[in-house]
């Protein structure tokens, strides 16, 4: 059964969609923390869904919102009055900590992130975008364009004049050896040095506070508010981009921003909010979300549906304090991971319930050879045991472990066993 589904899938679908496996599994089922596949494997899931289903599959809060709001209606468009998206817009607002915030929602990410980009440009009337090393955006034309992971990227077309900066990620940077406040003064230094060059008036600077596809990475905390200090000098605006990073996955903060020490002026968002319902946004002061001219509308973003399943989620999120669950069962998966002293294992890295294990071959010195055949290797490993876990990086060789916020000590710990014993396997 799924060797005839992949053949379908390859025979109707896009040859350049990615799928995980030699041997792709069907996830059919979901509860709590574990998924199902076709053939009635479980599966201890560490990835969400591309970091997506966030609290829990089949959360009952969720899936109640959901049937009773589809036994009302489903759709209707901006165009109409939306009680589920007001309610949803106003709980965001409430914890954006943006001032006087609005919040305009979106079905993704990649739409998320090419509206804010809208807005800056038309705001500041420029198409000069700052963006860090190894980053990714989306997948639209304006996203990719700025877009600073090249594997990701499949055109060099872009509606931007775009920059990179360093800051991204500190394993593989120039600046590895330097300590917290040198790193960050090299790279201050280093986006001085890309804005005299640029010339002009540049419109916004995109960041991640911790790189998803780029493999959870990061330069040190405060980083970015030591950027904003330069950007608002000269009047750019800070895009926070908090796809992966927001509702409390690191930990620490809610939101990844709130690292760094300074507020942004835009904060994108999308992926767990809606726990599997297609749902992004962004949230600005008003002077930023209202300074479009011309006409719009959203047909699909905050529909109803989707905005009362979000709205429960959100609920749970805050009711339940899933911040601190990732800030309490993070440690295990990171100190455990580290102390394993392998020699295949490069760097451990990330916060909360947002990590990133770097795989390097054997005796290749710091940082060591990328290895993303042993990355695969150790994929496949932990899904023969029951765990499924992502993979990104500019190398294909970072493990990304992003465990759904409910996790509990027990399935932290089953986790750490099972990539253990995979990490273990794949040392030559």
């Amino acid at each position: 059964m799924s060797d005839d589904l992949l053949a379908r899938t390859r025979a109707v679908l896009p040859s350049w969609l990615a799928i995980y496996y030699q041997e792709p599994i069907e996830i059919e089922r979901g509860e709590g923390r574990y998924v199902w596949d076709a053939e009635g494997n479980r599966y201890l899931d560490f990835f969400g869904g591309i970091l997506t289903t966030m609290t829990a599959h089949a959360l009952p809060e969720v899936t109640k919102a959901v049937a009773d709001q589809a036994g009302r209606i489903i759709h209707s468009s901006t165009l109409y009055l939306n009680r589920p998206m007001v309610e949803l817009a106003e709980q965001i607002a409430s914890v954006s900590e943006i001032p006087d915030a609005k919040v305009f929602l979106t079905t993704s990410g990649t739409e998320a992130n090419d509206t804010a980009l809208l807005l800056a440009s038309s705001l500041r009337r420029s198409n000069q975008i700052l963006a860090l090393r190894n980053s990714y955006h989306g997948r639209s034309f304006s996203t990719v364009a700025v877009t600073g992971n090249r594997t990701w990227s499949p055109t060099s077309l872009s509606p931007f004049q775009v920059y990179y900066v360093h800051g991204g990620q500190r394993y593989r940077s120039p600046f590895a050896h330097l300590s917290d406040g040198e790193f960050t003064a090299a790279c201050v230094a280093d986006l001085k040095e890309v804005l005299d060059q640029a010339g002009g008036d540049v419109a916004a600077l995109i960041a991640e506070p911790i790189q998803g596809v780029g493999g959870f990475t990061s330069g040190p905390d405060g980083l970015l508010g030591a950027f904003a200090e330069v950007l608002r000098e000269r009047g750019i605006l800070w895009i926070s981009d908090e796809v992966q990073t927001g509702w409390g996955r690191t930990g620490e903060h809610f939101w990844g921003w709130q690292s760094h020490g300074a507020t942004p002026d835009i904060v994108t968002f999308a992926k767990g909010i809606g726990n599997g319902l297609s749902m992004g946004g962004v949230i600005a002061r008003p002077e930023i979300m209202d300074c479009l001219t011309a006409n719009s509308i959203s047909t699909f973003g905050g529909s109803p549906l989707t905005s009362a399943g979000a709205l429960a989620n959100l609920r749970y999120v805050l009711d339940h304090d899933l911040q601190a669950n990732a800030a309490r069962h993070g440690p295990t998966l990171i100190e455990g991971l580290r102390a394993l002293g392998s020699p295949i294992v490069g760097d451990v890295r990330g916060k909360g319930l947002m990590i990133g294990v770097e795989l390097v071959r054997p005796g290749t010195g710091t940082p060591g050879e990328p290895a993303p055949d042993l990355a695969n290797a150790v994929l496949e490993g932990c899904k023969r045991r029951g765990l499924l876990v992502g993979k990104g990086g500019l190398h294909g060789n970072a493990l990304r472990l992003a465990p759904l916020l409910t996790l509990t000590a027990d399935e932290a710990a089953e986790g750490l066993a099972i990539l253990t014993a995979a990490i273990e396997e794949a040392t030559p």
